[in-house]
């Protein structure tokens, strides 16, 4: 049974990602209505009823609105370390006790067929998390809303056959664009996002070249474009000797929408 992945949408308005393999499926983030995840799992043919967890990576709410009332309809648990709960608890509100699972950072958990590792990142959240999943061999690592991503996180990450990496914003965009300059600020910190020219910085140096896939995520409706993301990542990487067309498989989110399944 391969492993089957698919971004049901990412961006700055919201974001949910299906993870399923042959015992378990689960999502990471709820940052869209009950009604709207619904929508976009059964475009993919998935019934809510069938998720066994969704993961948080934080609070807000482009990650987290959804969560509660996903829950209570389809008694799905939710998985997320306790700063995250106590931040999202106005936005979700009530989860029942046998659905509010609390992880450590850092620390892993078995569920069914997978093995899901948490691991901290740099963002003006609580206690923001980015994860990997493990399925036999198989590994996907999933990194969004983070300022920066240290050399703790590369390790960590290496050696995926799967990677979910956030390219937020175009620097000269942003810089030229139209929000306030402490917003800016913000973005551009060591607790903002990742910019397209970071997301290839990290990927030049993790990937191996073996017929990855890497799928750019979170990008902002207001400072950047698929084209320009896809084409910085794409020659960022040709800079450092991949060869982009057969070395790996590099693909882009939808913010509003499914962007296709992924077999592994």
């Amino acid at each position: 049974m391969t492993v089957k992945v698919c971004s049901l949408s990412s961006g700055s308005s919201g974001n949910c990602q299906y993870i399923e393999t042959e015992n378990t499926r689960i999502i990471i983030d709820a940052g869209f209505s009950g009604k709207r995840i619904e929508q976009l799992l059964g475009e993919i043919q998935v019934d809510p009823r069938s998720l066994d967890a969704i993961l948080v990576t934080h609070e807000h709410i482009d990650h987290s609105k959804g969560v509660g009332v996903l829950s209570r309809r389809y008694d799905i648990p939710v998985y997320a370390n306790e700063n995250t709960w106590k931040g999202m608890e106005s936005t979700i509100k009530n989860v029942k006790t046998h659905n509010t699972k609390v992880f450590t950072t850092n620390r892993n958990i078995e569920l069914k067929d997978v093995l899901i590792h948490p691991f901290n990142v740099s963002h003006d959240a609580s206690e923001p998390v980015g994860y990997i999943i493990f399925n036999n061999k198989t590994k996907l690592s999933f990194v969004t809303d983070t300022g920066y991503i240290n050399e703790g996180i590369k390790k960590r990450i290496s050696n995926s056959h799967f990677y979910f990496m956030e390219s937020n914003h175009d620097v000269k965009m942003l810089m030229e664009g139209s929000y306030p300059m402490m917003l800016k600020k913000r973005i551009m910190s060591l607790k903002g996002h990742l910019s397209n020219d970071d997301a290839a910085d990290v990927l030049s140096e993790v990937l191996r070249g073996e017929n990855e896939i890497v799928l750019l995520a979170h990008l902002s409706q207001d400072n950047n474009e698929p084209e320009i993301a896809y084409s910085t990542v794409r020659n960022g990487l040709l800079s450092q000797g991949f060869d982009v067309d057969n070395d790996l498989r590099l693909n882009m989110t939808n913010r509003d929408g499914i962007s296709g399944i992924y077999s592994l």
